[in-house]
């Protein structure tokens, strides 16, 4: 097989992996409060945001450590640790064990998303990275959307250690495989130092940032203590910013946001994210709450329609922007997700699967359509030494905008909702035995979300209108044949 062919294989392996592993935990949270002795709502939450936090923690860092050891290197040692994890949270004996087993496969993910698109975009020449990342970051998206199906379906007919512990074989083929199919492209960017500083400047900042978002949302911290975690956290993340630009050798070179596609990508999928990162959990709300109360397997059924325009239209849009340019897609598929969103900001109370498949189709195509040319015209827009960082910084958008998507959604809900109310929801303690008193302010509370969503959507399509609509030329710039 040829190399590039190789490399698109192993990487679409490990980021679907990473991302399933986002969001198969989600529909099976219930049973796992129920099997695990002294889970309370508050570890479920943190089984569920801790992945998803740690990973947008460290992938900069990552990405940025990649171009000075290699990536290959570094992509081969994650997807080993996300294995181990996987299989100790599988073992996992009590609710606490299984948070910190999660946050081990959360390191090894982060290695694996901060360098699967710079591999790519190394193995691949210019005027075929569209189609290559295509399938790349639809598989993420798939991944986050199919994992509600397969969580519910492993949970329902195995238990809920096996959505864990299906990763291990799957693991360790994929790891030895990396270790003797890839190699570097790229030279190393070997610095004479690491950026310590400015690591545990961001890393702190954002974990401050997002837990202030998320746990103040759901009165896990006073309003006062929500309200100076996210001060301090922006803080920190200033005075990162005034490090690194006086950094010799910066964990991230800010000379690439002026580099108007990159800029114009980055902007550009943060809003998205924004828009996109609460979809699957409010739509798990919605459909295993009240007044609907399906099963998880039944529930997992309802979000094929997503998945399957995101795996029809993301190679099909990564295909046609290398020939054409990535703008025209980028605000298609922005205002397509949009339409979806408004859409769903009319659903009843008991929508029929017929009745949300329209609106379903409209935001996975939209997402397809957009996922993977923007992400193309991003990595094509910096000089291959710095790819990894630049891939890192992508994915961090992304996970830093999902997490502050779901905090948004939790202080939307607890603007209309008590949090007793939102755990009974959480862990499914409502029932049609039990009559939920809140159902109408809930249906509100998730129409707000996707009027929100749109929104978000036609906004990005302003930085997409800034960028170059020009085709990607057939062969390597100069710069990358040195």
């Amino acid at each position: 097989m040829e190399y590039k062919w190789r490399v698109l294989s192993n990487t679409t392996v490990a980021t679907l992996m990473s991302s399933l592993d986002t969001n198969i935990v989600l529909i099976s949270l219930p049973t796992i409060g129920r099997s695990l002795p002294g889970t309370s709502p508050t570890i479920l939450l943190w089984v569920l945001l801790g992945y998803s936090l740690l990973t947008a923690v460290v992938l900069l860092n990552f990405g940025r450590l990649s171009d000075m050891f290699g990536r290959v290197r570094l992509y081969v040692l994650g997807f080993a640790v996300f294995t181990a994890g996987s299989l100790l949270c599988g073992l996992s004996g009590t609710g606490l064990e299984l948070v910190g087993f999660r946050l081990v496969q959360a390191v090894g993910a982060g290695f694996l998303f901060s360098n699967s698109a710079a591999i790519i975009t190394d193995a691949f020449p210019p005027n075929e990275r569209g189609r290559a990342l295509g399938v790349n970051q639809v598989s993420i998206v798939v991944g986050s959307v199919s994992g509600l199906i397969l969580g519910g379906v492993i949970t329902s007919a195995l238990s809920w250690r096996w959505i864990f512990f299906v990763n291990v074989p799957i693991g360790l083929i994929a790891t030895i495989r990396a270790r003797m199919d890839l190699h570097e492209l790229a030279r190393p960017e070997r610095t004479p130092r690491i950026d310590w500083f400015g690591n545990v400047l961001f890393a702190v900042g954002l974990t401050l940032l997002l837990a202030g978002i998320t746990f103040g949302a759901l009165g896990e911290l006073s309003d006062a203590g929500a309200i100076a975690s996210v001060v301090a956290g922006l803080v920190l993340l200033g005075v990162f910013l005034g490090v690194e630009a006086r950094e010799r050798y910066p964990m991230l070179d800010l000379k690439l946001f002026r580099i108007r596609q990159f800029a114009s990508s980055a902007v550009t999928m943060l809003l998205n994210a924004l828009a996109r990162g609460a979809f699957t959990f409010i739509l798990v709300f919605y459909l295993q709450g009240p007044p609907r109360y399906l099963d998880p397997f039944t529930a997992g059924l309802y979000l094929i329609p997503t998945s399957a325009s995101l795996a029809t239209f993301g190679p099909l849009s990564g295909w046609l922007s290398d020939r054409y340019g990535p703008r025209p897609f980028l605000i298609v598929g922005l205002i397509t997700s949009a339409i979806g969103f408004l859409w769903l900001a009319t659903i009843g109370p008991e929508a029929s699967f017929l009745a949300l498949t329209p609106a379903l189709i409209l935001v996975g195509g939209g997402m397809g359509i957009f996922a993977s040319p923007n992400r193309a015209a991003m990595m094509t827009a910096v000089p291959p030494s710095q790819r990894g960082v630049a891939s890192g910084v992508g994915t961090t958008l992304i996970n830093t905008g999902a997490t502050i998507s779901l905090g948004l959604t939790l202080i939307i809900m607890s603007s209309v909702l008590s949090r007793t109310a939102i755990e009974q929801i959480f862990i499914g303690a409502v029932s049609p035995s039990t009559p939920f008193a809140a159902a109408g302010g809930f249906l509100d509370a998730i129409h707000l979300i996707f009027l929100i969503s749109a929104a978000l959507c036609l906004l990005a399509v302003v930085p997409s209108l800034r960028r170059e609509a020009r085709p990607y030329p057939a062969a390597a710039s100069p710069e990358e044949a040195d």
